[in-house]
């Protein structure tokens, strides 16, 4: 049986993290049988054909994944963030890639093989915030590079923020229980 070697971004694309992750993971001596040929890492993959990491002693488990994708890769432009990245001179990211329950977020993207763009203005796509109307798919086994400016704004685009905001108050408003009134207070009532 041959084993079968990965660079550092179709390593990092089957375990669904970023490369500077990755390149953490391997500085760390966590990517077992991984080896530096000239300025490229080689990193063997198993017999499912993914990456082996060893886990971390401290710290939270590690959420790369561990078997092979099965997800098509979707690709949505976020209208709102290009409005408001025009309007206050920002440069937050306007692309969302989600790949399962997982979204990231960059500036641009490069789609390394065949995709199909959707438009489906009846039927959103609900996995979005807003039902997104227009999206990519790519192929589960087809690279998808995120690209970020150098100077460009990081983290969720500012619409993100907010609607994860208000998910946050309607939660501490359904776990916040009106205070029951004591004896005393029904006392001074009647």
């Amino acid at each position: 049986m041959t084993l079968s070697l990965a660079t550092t971004t179709k390593a990092a694309f089957l375990l669904n993290i970023s490369t500077g992750r990755l390149r953490e993971l391997l500085n760390q001596g966590r990517v077992v049988g991984a080896e530096k040929v000239g300025r490229l890492w080689m990193i063997p993959l198993n017999r499912r054909g993914m990456p082996e990491i060893i886990p971390g002693r401290r710290g939270p488990e590690g959420s790369w994944n561990k078997f092979k994708r099965k997800a098509k890769t979707v690709v949505h432009v976020l209208r709102k963030t290009i409005d408001y990245n025009r309007d206050n001179g920002t440069s937050h990211p306007a692309v969302a890639i989600k790949v399962g329950d997982k979204k990231d977020y960059c500036h641009a993207v490069k789609i390394n093989g065949p995709c199909q763009i959707v438009y489906q203005p009846h039927q959103p796509n609900q996995s979005q915030a807003g039902g997104a109307r227009l999206w990519i798919e790519v192929e589960p086994e087809y690279i998808v590079e995120r690209v970020y400016f150098y100077n460009g704004d990081y983290g969720p685009p500012p619409e993100v923020t907010k609607q994860r905001e208000k998910v946050k108050q309607r939660q501490k408003k359904s776990t916040i229980k009106p205070k029951r009134k004591t004896r005393k207070k029904r006392k001074k009532q009647k």
